[in-house]
């Protein structure tokens, strides 16, 4: 019997069955999900990632790319050069992730058109307690 969306999201299914918290388990980490987004675009050097994910250090990277690699969603790549040229590309299992990365793209662009309607009015600071006086007045005037 094949799952289904409702299966999926089932509540109170252990940890051991339970589709989403083993989805999590293998995508868990700040960086991973942007470590995927990039290598969806295709074969993808240390370096390269590194400046894509500002902000990210290098042991952190090094670390999440072990892992997705132990995981089976990245392979790496060493050519023998001098110097030593590495590469990193997603495994067929790790392109499966692209409508998911898809669809968080789409979800977080309308988290920031909600966040951006959900803002009140923006208000002139406040120089000094005689210009706040005068607000104040003027609101109970209104």
């Amino acid at each position: 019997m094949a799952l289904t969306s409702r299966d999926a999201i089932a509540p109170g299914c252990a940890d051991e069955t339970c589709p989403v918290a083993r989805a999590v388990g293998v995508l868990d980490g700040k960086w991973t999900m942007l470590i995927i987004r990039d290598l969806l675009g295709g074969v993808r050097r240390f370096t390269e990632l590194r400046t894509s994910l500002s902000g990210i250090s290098p042991k952190t990277l090094t670390d999440r790319l072990r892992e997705l690699e132990d995981k089976g969603l990245v392979t790496r790549t060493i050519h023998a050069e001098i110097p030593p040229r590495v590469e990193y590309r997603l495994t067929e299992t790790g392109q499966q992730l692209k409508p998911v990365v898809e669809a968080l793209a789409v979800w977080g662009a309308s988290l920031m058109g909600a966040s951006r309607q959900a803002r009140p009015p923006t208000r002139k600071p406040v120089q000094n307690e005689a210009e706040a006086d005068d607000e104040a007045g003027d609101a109970a005037a209104r």
